[in-house]
């Protein structure tokens, strides 16, 4: 006599053995009804116990209660915070050569099924022709984080979607010593409600100040209070001029946008340098989405002289002030939303842009590709947005060139993609 099938109710539980990782941290399993199960907790091959948070018409999702056999790619949890619940390091739980191939097979099926259909590919086998990277450190890597303030005043990871706080422990993504006495059983207290950004900078001085809670999905630059360190911190990134590493300083307020990793500023350099360097025909370059101008001289320096740059952020705390380090460089700085200023630009030759995580939209996309540069670098931390995008260039005329995954997130789903784009 068959086992009867469990039925799916919120609330209740059900056994289920994962096949993948979807994007977005969460394994992917097949009820026995056949509805799709997103599982937080679990690994491909695990056989678990899942309690549901919700059942819709055609999916669940859950949370694991019980391992009942483990997958061979699970791992104790590297973590102690997402170990207590953070939706922190939510691969820490993860083999890291697991967690390479997962993030490959979650990029491939965004690009195969969204990307592709547009010819963006057309050329680009990504079986054989992506590259991919790892940033070291994988633990302990992470300069600046931005922390959730409990009722009872005290700073943590906030759970998985979730608004509660963990706040006994650290998590083990941030740089040794950075939340010393903010995170804790021994911690201060802060305002309750409040946002905590602590950033460690090149120089290893540490910055803490306390903002407004920000919406989700957007940034609050204004400070309310300096807790430690002072109103700017310094950011110091080599980069390989014409053979030589010339070190540029960047100085801007701890709450404006840097890459998380410490490795990350060097290694994107590189890239564009590496993959952008080229003759141009027009000798201006566009730096979108560009913050305090990381990618400035990399720009310069694929484009063999002194072209005019203009970049291009709405942040800010990111544009106030201008960089001394970039006082070589012929650079127009401008504080204004991307999708407004780009009429007002001469037409480039190349194009670097980095968006935010929703992506930079098929309206930035065609309006860039209108004015028809030659090379275009485009730098995407979120491979759904990235794919939404891909098929913005490819509907407009352009091809993948190269592409990388560079796990610079390591013991979380995230990672970043940087492709190279040319004109058909």
């Amino acid at each position: 006599m068959a086992d009867p099938v469990e039925e799916l109710t919120r609330g209740g539980t059900v056994t289920l053995t994962p096949h993948a990782m979807a994007h977005g941290g969460e394994a992917i399993a097949h009820a026995p009804d056949g509805r799709v199960v997103f599982i937080g907790g679990a690994v491909p091959g695990d056989t678990v116990r899942v309690t549901l948070e919700r059942v819709k018409k055609r999916w669940a999702r859950g949370h694991v209660v019980e391992i009942l056999e483990a997958s061979p790619d699970r791992v104790d949890n590297a973590c102690p915070a997402a170990a207590a619940g953070a939706g922190c390091c939510d691969y820490s739980h993860i083999a890291p050569a697991a967690q390479q191939r997962f993030k490959r097979e979650v990029l491939t099926g965004q690009l195969t099924n969204h990307a592709q259909p547009s010819g963006v590919l057309n050329g680009f086998d990504l079986a054989i022709d992506l590259e991919e990277e790892t940033l070291e450190p994988t633990l302990g890597w992470r300069t600046r984080v931005r922390l959730g303030v409990g009722p009872d005043g005290r700073a943590g990871m906030r759970k998985a979607r979730s608004n509660d706080i963990v706040a006994d422990v650290a998590c083990a993504q941030v740089v040794p010593g950075a939340l010393a006495g903010i995170v804790g059983t021994d911690a201060r207290t802060f305002t309750p409600g409040a946002e905590i950004i602590v950033v460690v900078d090149s120089t290893g001085q540490r910055h803490v100040v306390e903002t407004a809670k920000a919406q989700r999905g957007r940034r609050v630059e204004q400070i309310e209070t300096v807790i430690e360190g002072d109103l700017d911190a310094t950011e110091i990134v080599p980069v390989d001029v014409a053979g030589q590493v010339q070190e540029f300083d960047y100085v801007f307020p701890p709450t404006a946008f840097w890459q998380a990793h410490r490795a990350a500023p060097a290694t994107y350099s590189r890239y564009i340098t590496d993959w952008a360097a080229d003759e141009y025909e027009q000798a201006t370059g566009w730096d979108l989405y560009g913050g305090v101008g990381l990618f400035v001289p990399s720009i310069s320096m694929a484009m063999g002289g002194r072209p005019r740059i203009h970049s291009v952020d709405y942040s800010d705390a990111a544009t106030r002030g201008a960089q001394s380090c970039l006082s070589e460089f012929d650079v127009d700085v401008r504080n204004q939303k991307v999708e407004a200023g780009l009429e007002h630009l001469a037409d480039p030759g190349l194009v670097v842009l980095d968006p935010p995580r929703t992506g930079a939209g098929t309206d930035v996309v065609s309006a860039i590709a209108q004015r028809d540069p030659q090379r275009v670098i485009h730098i995407g931390c979120d491979p759904a947005t990235l794919a939404r995008d891909l098929a913005a260039w490819g509907d407009s005329g352009y091809v993948v060139e190269r592409m990388a995954l560079v796990d610079a997130f390591p013991m979380t789903h995230h990672f970043e993609v940087l492709v190279s784009l040319v004109r058909a």
